[in-house]
């Protein structure tokens, strides 16, 4: 697979590349991402699975299921948020990346904010 984008988590225990080029980022304020990012939201992109490759040593990818359905991924060693996805959704095939993870240069051609009810006030 030529990746078009390359990223890992902080300790590079986990890393991975995507195939197809990352457009749209969304920057979700919902309590969930900002309890798995400990920050005011968290920004993803997506693309389809079989567009990304991913590589773990020891095991160190986990999943914690948030929701029914939603898997957020992360590193084991260092505790980087790396991707969720939504088996049970509109879009199972999908991978959301958190865009902080990325090593390569990233532009994106559209952003969108979900869940600003639950933005936080000091933002």
């Amino acid at each position: 697979m030529d990746a078009i984008n390359q990223g890992s988590c902080l300790c590079g225990a986990v890393t991975y590349q995507v195939a197809t080029p990352l457009k749209a980022a969304t920057h979700c304020h919902c309590k969930k991402c900002q309890k798995g990012h400990g920050a005011a939201f968290a920004t993803y992109a997506s693309a389809r699975r079989s567009d990304v490759t991913i590589q773990a040593v020891r095991d160190t990818l986990k999943g914690y299921e948030s929701s029914p359905g939603i898997t957020r991924q992360f590193c084991s060693e260092c505790g980087s948020s790396l991707f969720w996805s939504d088996a049970k959704g509109k879009y199972p095939e999908w991978i959301s990346i958190a865009l902080g993870t990325l090593d390569t240069p990233f532009t994106a051609q559209a952003q969108a904010h979900s869940c600003v009810e639950s933005r936080v006030a000091w933002l």
